[in-house]
């Protein structure tokens, strides 16, 4: 089955299913040397006229926001459909900065309203994130920005947003024959809940080509560009450059059949996968184009010999680690640097921090709660670290809404924060218990605590309780020894 070259993402919203990624231009630009943003405009056209008519940039993509103000005020503000992302620092965020960020990237489009804004949270357990999340909706909701989106987010995260009310449409997280993380838990919790995901990486930086095709080795260096830097440690995570050599061959093999191009055909395979919207193409504006070999991608039929063929080619690689946009929160970080040096100077602590008389250090979150009931979220004596009964409860919310997973997750965040202001880390958790109001859940919360300790299975209790507040479903404390 040929897939449609359109759809509709979300009311009044239609894209093109193949996006032109725009993260080249930062590439293009690295030796401070700014792309000329009317030629930029008109290759950005030239994709237009042909019906690919949706752009994906972001905030540190080099000038990329401001050649898409070029081109709309150049050809028709309703010509293209305009993405972009916003990436703020992972450290606490006030609401005027968001005004400020979403306004800027306005200006710089030349623009009313952003067809779609994703965002990106480098630190779950700094409770930052999830304010900057509401606050975006309340600029959605003032018309600022039309669709709201994330990018990089994984399954367990989009599931408190999801369920605490807040509406996105998509998720843009890395999906390729090379990377299979998506396939799985996240395109089931998309599907229930009508996210589209949308999918970079799916040519893996050009490496999914004939240009690679029986060619050796690249070294990684910065004689590679960015995106090939990148996907070349996604090719040695995933079983080397002989398992990437025996994809390539069986690749070939199917392209040369339909008289594709092997990226086509890795493209598409994406692209037909449950739960996703559209696949994302990078372009190097003025420099090279894609159109016609995207083109194909919508008269392009693999059959079920083609599908037997790269089922068997991906039981050879090996799984990325971890689950969606892992690799810009944990190692191996699968960064064009191999670290977040590009990205983040530091980590600041998730919450505020006092010193007591007696030498004790406490950990405030914030809630309502602690100033009534007098208590910290955390408190550290010499090595030792005690995190209180904590809800998912941020500021006066509940958060998770009547999933139990996603509030066991969100709990899980807050009290890895309050260890993380303490010196510790969630590795150092030699006891949980847990307090569940319903004994019937007590499934998806054990599941939910099982994914965050693997690895450290730390002493455990789990019994039913009378919670106080009918919200909550679950309440955890925690135990470590630093």
């Amino acid at each position: 089955m040929t897939p449609s070259k359109y759809l509709e993402l979300a009311p009044g919203l239609t894209i093109c299913r193949a996006l032109t990624g725009l993260w080249q231009i930062a590439d293009m630009e690295r030796n401070s040397q700014k792309t000329d943003p009317i030629q930029a405009s008109k290759a950005m056209k030239a994709y237009v006229d042909a019906g690919f008519t949706t752009f994906d940039m972001a905030d540190h993509y080099g000038s990329s926001e401001e050649i898409s103000g070029v081109f709309r005020e150049s050809y028709g503000k309703d010509a293209a459909q305009l993405f972009t992302k916003w990436v703020p620092s992972p450290d606490r965020i006030t609401k005027n900065e968001v005004r400020t960020a979403v306004e800027l990237a306005l200006t710089r489009m030349k623009s009313e309203s952003i067809d779609l804004m994703q965002f990106h949270a480098w630190q779950y357990s700094h409770p930052s994130w999830i304010d900057c999340v509401f606050w975006l909706q309340e600029l959605k909701e003032e018309g600022l920005i039309k669709h709201l989106g994330l990018t990089n987010f994984d399954t367990a995260h989009l599931s408190i947003v999801v369920n605490s009310g807040i509406k996105v449409v998509s998720n843009q997280v890395c999906f390729s024959l090379l990377d299979q993380r998506a396939a799985g838990e996240m395109t089931e919790l998309c599907l229930k809940h009508e996210v589209k995901l949308l999918a970079f990486g799916t040519v893996a930086g050009g490496f999914l080509s004939e240009k690679w095709l029986g060619k050796p080795e690249p070294v990684l260096s910065e004689s590679l560009t960015w995106s090939q830097m990148k996907y070349k440690r996604f090719i040695d995570a995933s079983g080397g450059w002989a398992a990437f050599q025996n994809l390539l061959q069986v690749l070939d093999q199917i392209a040369k059949k339909h008289r594709v191009g092997i990226a086509t055909v890795a493209s598409q395979h994406i692209l037909n996968q449950p739960a996703v919207g559209g696949v994302i193409i990078g372009a190097r504006l003025g420099q090279s184009a894609h159109i016609e070999d995207n083109e194909t991608l919508f008269s392009l039929e693999l059959d079920e010999s083609d599908q037997l063929s790269l089922k068997e080619a991906l039981w050879n690689l090996k799984t990325i680690p971890g689950d969606c946009g892992d690799e810009y929160r944990k190692p191996p970080f699968l960064t064009a640097s191999g670290d977040l040096s590009h990205h983040v100077e530091k980590f600041p602590a998730p919450f505020p921090t006092e010193l007591g008389s007696d030498g004790r250090k406490k950990a405030l979150s914030g809630t309502i709660w602690e100033d009534v009931a007098g208590f910290s979220r955390a408190v550290r004596k010499g090595n030792r670290i005690l995190v209180s009964g904590t809800t998912a409860t941020h500021g006066s919310k509940a958060m998770g809404g009547t999933d139990p997973g996603a509030q066991t997750h969100f709990i899980l965040d807050k009290i890895e924060g309050a260890i993380q202001s303490l010196g510790g880390r969630m590795e150092d958790v030699v006891r949980t218990r847990i307090f569940i109001r319903n004994a019937d859940q007590w499934e998806p919360i054990s599941r939910a605590h099982g994914q965050r300790f693997a690895g450290i299975q730390p002493a455990n209790t789990m019994v039913r309780a009378d919670l106080i507040g009918e919200e909550y479903l679950v309440e955890i404390e925690a135990e470590a020894l630093v």
